[in-house]
């Protein structure tokens, strides 16, 4: 089961059947991107912590040009398939993005501009800030919480169909847990295996009854794709 919005999962959903999976897309949050006043070019950078952040601004924007520091591997290359000319993965968190951020540019040389969903994991300005730079967020999309499970997922549960499940992000494993609750499909999961790409994520996911939880030794998809070796 992938629980990543759909535009996220194509890439995922290609290299779960390149081994030998069956994937059932089960988005936990739908993106809606808002039409925003596009964001002015008076920055030094732009701070990317998603690829829908990355789309979001594409779709305003007509410039490429500002550098762009991404969160990671995925967001850095949506970045570059759209046209913005020089971009840097973090290849981590929040943390690790701050800290790159920290090391190419100049808090005495303009704000940052911080791409983003109306709901934010981690504190990117907070960081940013006690480094001394400004951080200037552009709400530009929201990731709205599925309301319920696919009918398709039910059957799958129902039918003990369903063998691993890969979660990305806290909040979309709460949503997950809220809706199991919601329907009372908690046994159904004893035979599943959770994949997290973090702790926090693990963390989210412990009140369900799982076969298992697994971490990704790094918050990226590579690694939490190399968990599929134990299965």
């Amino acid at each position: 089961m992938v629980t990543r919005p759909l535009a996220d999962s194509q890439g995922l959903v290609e290299a779960l059947t390149s081994r030998g999976f069956d994937p059932l897309v089960e988005p936990m949050l739908t993106i809606r991107y808002r039409d925003e006043t596009p964001p002015g070019h008076g920055y030094q950078g732009v701070l990317a912590t998603s690829a829908n952040g990355v789309r979001a601004l594409a779709r305003l924007a007509r410039w490429r040009d500002l550098p762009v520091w991404a969160v990671g591997d995925a967001s850095a290359r949506e970045a570059r398939e759209l046209g913005f000319v020089t971009v840097e993965s973090a290849a981590g968190d929040v943390a690790t993005l701050a800290d790159l951020v920290a090391g190419r540019a100049d808090p005495a040389a303009g704000p940052l501009l911080h791409v983003a969903a109306s709901h934010l994991a981690g504190d990117l300005g907070g960081a940013l800030a006690a480094k001394g730079f400004t951080v200037e967020k552009a709400v530009l999309y929201d990731a709205e919480p599925a309301e319920d499970f696919s009918s398709a997922l039910r059957e799958a549960l129902a039918g003990g169909q369903l063998s691993v499940a890969l979660f990305f992000s806290p909040r979309t494993a709460t949503t997950f847990v809220r809706l199991a609750a919601k329907r009372a499909l908690g046994e159904s999961l004893r035979p599943v295996k959770a994949l997290a790409l973090s702790g926090a994520v693990a963390e989210a996911l412990a009140p369900l009854p799982w076969r298992g939880v697994a971490v990704a030794e790094r918050p990226d998809q590579a690694a939490l794709l190399a968990l599929l070796a134990e299965e």
